[in-house]
């Protein structure tokens, strides 16, 4: 995948187009699909589609009471436990999920946090860093032999605009210089953007595809470890909690580009590339914020990414993706 890949395809859908408006007339009853953090948000509302269309879904879920009464009268889904900050609890959800599936057509990894206290899991690791990336790299890791048996998996990763607030800090990556929670949040969002370029480098003779997405402004429980006045001084809401910010999508329209990547046609034969708006997005400038739209050149960077997957196969002691 190179850069000059990262061109729209002319896709028939836009940034206002919703979730069951992607999975209108599809047949997904064939179809098998592992979602984190599919019982709220962006998550929930991409569980609520895949369902309707028929896929079976499997959802893993750190607060799993919470998920069923969230998922109560969703039909064809089950809540395995699992905390991503946890890779042992990835490892027995993964097994579990392994025990009841032959094969895994769509792996969707939407859970994530963003801009929390510093927070330190397992050997120290920052928190954003574990939760975003090295749980769902261990994940896709495990259940790679799923998606292998699928012959046409794809994975499809929630990245986020944050990524433009930077690349990955190789010299500290788990800041241990310093904490700074938007910095760290940007890092592990780049971080997804890379894993999925790498896991489609080495998963495309097995028929496994991976996209990174950026879905869109919305105002979802991601934002629950930040005050209400943060979010008043960014211009997201008024004092009421109520989204007054440009630009925000619904969470169902946020869902949508998560789906297209996981069911459209036109993403046939194509991998590793960076999604928003429902269509593959454009290269962004080096000098362009989070608000321009567009992947940064270091987030589908191919060495980047090959660098990135040594480091945290390393780190998480993955079992090995063989290409």
């Amino acid at each position: 995948m190179t850069m000059n890949e990262q061109r729209p395809l002319g896709s028939p859908f836009t940034a206002a187009i919703r979730a069951q408006d992607i999975v209108a007339g599809r047949d997904l009853s064939r179809t098998t699909a592992v979602v984190t953090g599919g019982y709220s948000g962006l998550g929930l509302e991409t569980t609520r589609a895949l369902v309707s269309a028929g896929a079976r879904v499997v959802v893993p879920a750190r607060r799993p009471h919470v998920a069923r009464a969230a998922l109560q009268g969703v039909g064809n889904c089950e809540v395995v436990p699992m905390d991503l900050a946890d890779l042992d609890s990835v490892r027995s959800a993964a097994a579990h999920i392994g025990d009841s599936l032959g094969r895994l057509d769509l792996l969707m990894a939407v859970a994530g946090v963003m801009a929390t206290p510093e927070r330190r899991v397992g050997p120290g690791w920052e928190g954003h860093l574990a939760a975003n990336h090295f749980g769902h790299f261990t994940l896709a890791c495990e259940l790679y032999p799923l998606l292998a048996a699928a012959g046409g998996a794809r994975v499809v990763v929630n990245s986020s605009a944050g990524h433009a607030l930077t690349g990955i800090r190789r010299h500290d990556p788990h800041f241990r210089t310093g904490y700074d929670k938007w910095l760290a949040y940007g890092q592990s969002k780049t971080a997804n953007a890379l894993f999925a370029v790498h896991l489609d480098a080495l998963g495309r003779d097995d028929g496994v595809r991976a996209f990174a997405l950026h879905p869109g402004k919305i105002i979802t429980g991601l934002q629950r470890e930040m005050s209400l006045p943060e979010q008043i001084d960014r211009g997201w809401v008024d004092e009421h909690g109520n989204v007054i910010g440009a630009g925000f999508k619904t969470p169902s329209q946020g869902a949508a580009t998560g789906l297209w990547a996981a069911t459209c046609p036109l993403l046939d034969g194509r991998g590793g590339l960076y999604l928003e708006d429902c269509d593959v997005a454009r290269a962004s400038a080096p000098d362009a914020s989070m608000d321009d739209g567009g992947v940064h050149a270091y987030a589908v960077d191919p060495e980047g990414a090959a660098r990135l997957w040594d480091i945290s196969a390393a780190a998480t002691g993955a079992a090995p993706i063989s290409r």
